[in-house]
């Protein structure tokens, strides 16, 4: 297979813990052909969508240490069409550049995307949540979005909690997440012109969430990943003592999760939407049983996964991207041999 990840600059990959790398990894050792380019390369010549990539050049034999392969990789760097690939995988760092997703909208029908192009337009920040339409907010907790400041404060002050969660739409990794107490609602309204900024017109501003608290946020979250619908792996991650995030990178540590039976019940209810919306490799953040975020461009997890529970993830992924592939070639082999037999057939 001829594969290209769409992902952030190689020199930015932390191999120890890289998620996109371990995906990287498992299909060279496979034997595809495999292409790296970031959004910036992708490129239109003569009509035709292509991008500047680094492929790696074929070793002699892929060596299984991971650091010691992403250290000795080589490339060639070289010009290539997007519709000649089997796969893209879509590994991005949020913020998403929907721009850059237009050139490759015309590979659609020649290419498997992994995730789909309109999937990740429509789910690529945290509003995505509320298209489940959990009305009795079984899953999801009660979340708002707005620009609009006084209704805000309104909702702030009509919580019957005493606290909330508010944290900008577009924010990943756990930036710009605090906690909102309810004694300490002077300093609401200066926290939202931070967050939400903006002219006196608005112009320039930006959407805040703010959220239910769920209760035993405090004592971490889990990151789930889902696999075409299915839960594949999970991890508890539990915040720093002085922090109320629970992202790796915002210190938090990572301990064995066994999924329980409304974590299993949650997977199941939002697995087909995810499906249909063409999201099939996810990382989703839960607590308390309850959906908080759903990150799609590229959910990490897998290294601290795979050592917690001596897994290789990786390869689910990528066994699930090749049998895509098959299925779409046996479609286009019985599609050719069915059109071949209709001109046999006028031919007499």
């Amino acid at each position: 297979m001829k594969i290209c990840f769409i992902m952030y600059p190689w020199n930015k990959v932390e191999p120890e813990n890289d998620s996109t790398l371990r995906l990287i990894h498992e299909c060279v050792k496979r034997g595809h052909t495999v292409a790296l380019a970031t959004v910036n390369n992708l490129t239109i010549r003569d009509s035709v969508a292509s991008a500047f990539c680094d492929v790696f050049t074929k070793a002699n034999k892929c060596p299984d240490n991971i650091p010691s392969f992403y250290k000795n990789a080589q490339f060639k760097r070289v010009q290539l069409p997007m519709a000649g690939f089997d796969a893209i995988i879509m590994r991005a760092n949020p913020p998403l550049d929907t721009l850059a997703l237009n050139f490759l909208d015309s590979v659609r029908g020649d290419t498997f995307i992994m995730n789909d192009l309109d999937g990740l337009r429509i789910a690529n920040n945290k509003i995505y949540t509320a298209s489940f339409q959990d009305t009795a907010s079984e899953f999801i907790p009660a979340t708002h979005v707005s620009k609009n400041r006084e209704y805000l404060e309104r909702i702030f002050e009509e919580s019957s909690s005493n606290r909330m969660i508010l944290k900008p739409l577009d924010g990943y990794g756990g930036r710009g997440v605090i906690v909102l107490e309810k004694n300490a609602r002077q300093s609401f309204r200066s926290l939202l012109d931070f967050y939400i900024g903006g002219d006196e017109h608005g112009k320039g501003s930006n959407y805040v969430i703010l959220q239910d608290y769920v209760e035993g946020a405090e004592e971490g979250d889990v990151r789930i990943l889902m696999l075409n619908g299915e839960p594949i792996g999970a991890m508890k991650r539990i915040p720093d003592a002085n922090d109320v995030r629970a992202n790796v990178h915002a210190g938090g540590r990572v301990v064995k999760h066994k999924l329980t039976l409304q974590e299993k019940k949650l997977c199941k209810y939002i697995g087909p939407k995810l499906v249909r919306d063409g999201l099939y490799f996810t990382g989703i953040d839960v607590i308390g049983g309850k959906l908080i975020e759903v990150n799609v461009l590229s959910p990490g997890g897998i290294v601290r996964i795979n050592k917690l529970n001596r897994v290789r993830l990786q390869s689910q992924v990528i066994d699930f991207v090749e049998s895509v592939v098959h299925a779409k070639e046996l479609v286009r082999s019985r599609k050719s041999e069915f059109r071949q037999v209709i001109e046999d057939a006028n031919a007499v």
